[in-house]
């Protein structure tokens, strides 16, 4: 197969689509495969911190990078799904990747592949291993795509450490319909002789993972018996193996970060790294859409005197993670634009909002063809107690609230595809 003549990134990732027949095909046969053709850059990387879990891996990681560089460290970063661009997926040294360098790598794999069959996912991820190979840092930042187990970021054999975070049901189709089935695939990006920072989880999960990390001779940090988390007045406790340290409420929002900030602080002083790195965690870490509450843009431009947040939280556990923050904010009557996969349990995610919310209006995915259409979701928001309707678009969900209620709180909520394509249209 020739490589693509004057393409740019976005040409050569829709033609990487056209690869497999399925989006998601878990084995690592095909990731073997071409890491091999590629020379093995996995084998190249700097020290890897792993994260899974159902919920909070993103922002875990996203501390955890943020105490990296306060301490001075460079840290390349591997993340998905993107919201805008797919180069958000791909730090290098702290930077995003740039168009020339992932073009190069995307090329070179496209090339080495072939037309042999391979996942958009996985020929990405080895472009993301084949660039970090070759740009020094001090750590890799890997986050799981899906489940752990067999997902394309398994292929490291001796990370510094692995991360779990809180796991509940998401994904069945693909991981089990039971917690300790998913438990298990999670627990097995654990690996012989490599500590593992356990955020909570339910007694069932956490058997799980405790006879698997017994089996590898993986040594375990879990919370609530290893190390303690939790918010005392103003600030945050938190008490480990290196004794107890108050730090600042964390700047992501939400009671579910104190968790989260909780495995960050575990997984750097693992790694050996002091105040300046664990302060930065927890006051400098970004991470868009996660109760993310927009200030200015085109959207916010329309609806003037309306607070504006958006989130891309689309399961029962990010749905009851959400509400615990709307009690938490001033009091003001809360409309959600929601759009969500036909793949996800919307009525799962929606059951928490009923105490909260004035009501919904459901919106499709813009360019998402598993996007549940709007009349479902809305169907499945009042069968939950919310009363609901639709609209065509954000926009058009955004002036009918508006013209509703122009000082209420409207949360865009229910799938990161749709949280994209608002921050695209944000602009």
């Amino acid at each position: 197969m020739n490589a693509p003549v004057d393409a740019s990134s976005d040409l050569i990732l829709e033609r990487m689509m056209t690869l497999h027949p399925k989006i998601i095909d878990l084995t690592l046969d095909r990731m073997w495969r071409l890491l091999g053709e590629l020379g093995n850059p996995q084998d190249r990387l700097p020290p890897v911190i792993h994260v899974a879990g159902t919920n909070g891996k993103g922002s875990t990681l996203a501390m955890i990078r943020a105490g990296l560089e306060g301490a001075g460290l460079l840290p390349h970063v591997y993340t998905s799904p993107h919201l805008a661009r797919f180069h958000e997926r791909v730090r290098l040294a702290g930077k995003l990747i740039s168009e020339p360098d992932l073009m190069a790598v995307l090329e070179e794999c496209y090339v080495a592949n072939g037309d042999v069959p391979i996942t958009f996912f996985e020929i990405t991820t080895c472009a993301a291993m084949l660039a970090f190979s070759r740009v020094p840092a001090d750590y890799t930042l890997l986050e799981v795509g899906l489940g752990g187990r067999l997902d394309a970021t398994n292929v490291i054999p001796a990370p510094r450490l692995t991360i779990i975070a809180p796991v509940s049901m998401d994904h069945e189709q693909f991981l089990g319909d039971t917690l300790p089935a998913i438990a298990g695939e999670k627990a097995g990006i654990m690996k012989p002789g490599v500590p593992c920072v356990i955020g909570a989880q339910v007694p069932e999960a956490l058997a799980v993972m405790e006879a698997r990390a017994a089996e590898i001779g993986a040594p375990l940090l879990v919370q609530g018996r290893d190390w303690h988390v939790a918010r005392e007045g103003d600030h945050v406790v938190y008490r480990g193996p290196r004794g107890s340290r108050m730090l600042p409420i964390p700047n992501l929002r939400g009671p579910h970060q104190i968790g989260n900030a909780g495995m960050a602080v575990a997984a750097l002083e693992v790694l050996g790294l002091g105040e300046d790195a664990v302060q930065a965690a927890v006051t400098r870490a970004e991470w868009p859409a996660r109760m993310q509450h927009l200030t200015g843009g085109a959207l916010v431009d329309m609806v003037p005197g309306n607070e504006l947040w958006l989130d891309g939280g689309h399961n029962p556990a990010a749905g009851e993670a959400i509400g615990a923050l709307l009690t938490e904010l001033p009091p003001r009557p809360t409309w959600l634009v929601c759009g969500m996969l036909n793949t996800k349990d919307s009525g799962g995610f929606l059951r928490p909002f009923v105490s909260h919310a004035a009501g919904l209006v459901a919106v499709p995915i813009p360019g998402e063809p598993n996007s549940l259409p709007a009349g479902q979701v809305a169907g499945i928001a009042r069968a939950e107690g919310l009363d609901a309707e639709v609209a065509p678009d954000v926009r058009a969900a955004l002036r009918l609230l508006h013209g509703r209620d122009p000082a209420a709180r409207i949360l865009i909520c229910g799938s990161l595809y749709l949280a994209g394509s608002v921050l695209r249209e944000n602009i």
